[in-house]
């Protein structure tokens, strides 16, 4: 009963610091924890089951969604009304990737992708993220990966490119 109590003047003490503007609002403090029950919205699988592949997309509505890799976050990005209809890429306001190396989340509009390597994702060829260059040409290196890409630089065409890749 006490852990109980404690839990709950947590809570209203946090909501009340918040109000007060004096905790944190940062989006890396307002990431949700994926749950059992969470899908990716691209291809149906379980997300909780790859963590160290895990992407997120948060909209302004409050909204998120979790994929099993960046490949299927940049599919629901690229085409954003088949998978949230209603909703368009100009409302996400948050997205993130896990690093490949640390198994972080991290920006993903910062973040170096790595193409045509010898890994696979759970849905196959993938982009591989990473925080900085540094670690991509790494991994280019030990997993003859083909080409580095930034955020801006992903399209339909590289999507689709990995998705025939044999």
């Amino acid at each position: 009963m006490k852990s109980l109590n404690f839990m709950r003047a947590s809570r209203r003490l946090l909501v009340l610091l918040l109000l007060l503007g004096i905790a944190s609002s940062r989006a890396e403090d307002q990431k949700i924890e994926i749950s059992k029950q969470d899908r990716c919205p691209v291809c149906g699988m379980f997300v909780y089951k790859y963590p160290k592949w895990v992407a997120q997309i948060y909209f302004n509505d409050g909204s998120a969604y979790f994929y099993d890799g960046a490949k299927d976050m940049f599919k629901h990005i690229l085409n954003t009304a088949k998978y949230t209809p209603g909703k368009t890429a100009e409302m996400m306001t948050n997205l993130y990737v896990t690093d490949y190396y640390e198994v972080e989340l991290i920006d993903a509009k910062t973040a170096y992708y790595v193409i045509g390597s010898d890994v696979l994702g759970p849905m196959g060829h993938e982009l591989l993220p990473f925080k900085d260059s540094e670690s991509a040409r790494e991994f280019m290196e030990d997993h003859k990966g083909k080409s580095m890409l930034r955020f801006q630089d992903v399209t339909p065409a590289i999507i689709e490119s990995l998705d025939h890749r044999t």
